[in-house]
């Protein structure tokens, strides 16, 4: 058959940015996915052989997607119609079995090989699709890592092949089984992180014949794509700013790319028409949530921002005080990755609220001795821990740690001015998610934790507590303290 071109269109930690806003020259419109479909729609027209794909985390992160459960995200995926999506770990966000419904709804195939049900060996998900396009067979495989896993740990049913080994291990059973299709494309739709991609691709063994790795969770952009055991690797940053844009050539007789050209797209007014069916849909569902969340909650004195998770931030300190004068603990860490917003106020609606605290969550106290509390300092303040894919956490007031990123040492650590001792009890507050995946995340065990003086349900809805405290506290104002300190002398 000789060759073939096609155009590989693809999109990653979408996180429910519906909505166009203006940018870049005055009067330009960027990004929603009135304008994305737009610029799919007319790639569609322009080539011959286009595909769509999305690797994961399509929902959560806008209140539109929260007030419908992500019901209203996969309505609005059926319009832009992908040909095949990975799942992220956010799609596990409103539980294992909403999942499975929304699977259902969707008019798309949702992929991934290595989630499984564990007494039965079963895999939970479609593992792989396999597209005919022009005569030939393009394969994708879904792979997800071990951040699903946080989001089903209290479900003992469920299990996965989460390490990066075992990813691989799965990618090479399914390459096996098909090779006598005569596969001509094989690609990876990952949400793993942009460097694990890289360490996956080094693992796989070439006989398997993945050509692509696309990817995404931590909302990397690129100027072109890596390059490992002769596998291309990209992912599109975040949001719906950008698509990835991979215009390749096939050849049928070695299924290998044999040319190939990549870029990231800017989705602007410049460059596509807006779907104006797509816009009164997702308006729609807009009306309905403006209606219901346009009550206003507080003022701030100033807006506060959380530009990065990986660092201490106003808005971040504004929350950690909040959760730890609940929890009347010594030291509360507050997950930043919660905080979906990079600037909140001065005036806060109860819309603004929602959209930037999604998750809610039991708050949880716990007592643990000096010697862990700097264990666990020393763990999420490690330069490996703030790459854009570890679980990073604003502190409250009266805490001052301060890290060496040369030596990799915590160089002091005190709590409300007196440094921490070893020896001594301390409380500290953490969100159930995190006390629930506490090895990984902050280096201590749930033994650990429970040893002292067990768990204290301090509240059931960390939203409530935010948006409690919130009304009754005007003029609220943070600023960056210094209560996590990075330095490199």
């Amino acid at each position: 058959m000789g060759t073939q071109k096609f155009t590989i269109l693809h999109s990653n930690d979408m996180h429910g940015d519906f909505l166009a806003e203006s940018g870049g020259e005055p009067g330009e419109l960027i990004g929603g996915l009135a304008l994305l479909s737009g610029y799919i729609n007319k790639v569609r027209s322009e080539e011959e052989n286009v595909l769509y794909v999305i690797a994961g985390d399509m929902v959560q992160g806008s209140l539109i997607d929260s007030e419908y459960r992500g019901i209203s995200t996969i309505e609005i995926m059926n319009y832009l119609s992908p040909d095949a999506v990975s799942l992220g770990n956010h799609e596990l966000d409103y539980g294992l079995e909403h999942l499975l419904f929304l699977e259902k709804m969707a008019n798309f195939p949702i992929v991934n090989a290595n989630l499984y049900i564990k007494k039965y060996h079963k895999r939970l998900m479609q593992p792989h699709v396999i597209i005919k396009k022009a005569g030939f067979e393009i394969l994708f495989v879904g792979i997800i890592t071990d951040k699903v896993m946080d989001s089903i740990s209290r479900d003992s049913m469920i299990g996965s092949f989460i390490s990066l080994e075992e990813a691989g291990a799965e990618t090479g059973r399914i390459c096996d089984a098909y090779k006598n299709d005569d596969i001509d494309l094989t690609v990876l739709l990952t949400h793993i992180g942009f460097d694990s991609d890289k360490e996956l691709a080094r693992l796989l063994d070439p006989a398997w014949g993945v050509d692509l790795i696309i990817g995404g969770h931590s909302h990397t952009i690129l100027d072109k794509p890596a390059c490992e055991n002769n596998i291309l690797i990209a992912q599109a940053g975040v949001g719906t700013n950008h698509i990835g844009r991979f215009d390749i050539t096939v050849d049928d007789e070695t299924n290998s790319i044999i040319d190939y050209r990549w870029q990231l797209v800017a989705i602007s007014d410049k460059n596509a028409t807006p779907d104006q069916k797509l816009r009164e849909y997702i308006d729609s569902f807009k009306q309905v949530v403006d209606r219901k969340y346009s009550t206003l909650i507080c003022r701030f004195a100033t807006r506060l921002t959380h530009p990065v998770r990986e660092e201490e931030t106003p808005l971040g300190n504004l929350v950690a005080d909040i959760f730890g004068e609940c929890a009347e603990c010594d030291v509360m860490f507050m997950g930043a990755g919660a905080i979906r917003l990079k600037e909140l106020g001065p005036v806060v609606t109860l819309g603004d609220l929602k959209a930037c605290f999604p998750f809610d969550d039991t708050l949880k106290r716990y007592t643990i001795t000096g010697s862990q509390m700097i264990r666990i300092f020393t763990h999420i303040m490690r330069p490996e821990n703030r790459d854009g894919e570890g679980e990073c956490y604003e502190v409250n007031a009266g805490v001052r740690a301060v890290y060496n990123d040369r030596t990799k040492i915590l160089e002091s650590l005190t709590v409300s001015g007196e440094p921490v001792d070893n020896t001594r009890h301390y409380t500290i507050g953490l969100i159930g998610y995190h006390a629930d995946n506490c090895t990984k995340n902050i280096n201590i065990t749930s033994d650990e934790l429970m040893c002292l003086n067990g768990t204290k349900v301090v509240a059931t809805s960390t939203t409530g507590v935010i948006e409690e405290y919130l009304r009754t506290h005007p003029n609220l104002n943070r600023k960056i303290e210094g209560r996590l300190v990075y330095t490199s002398r």
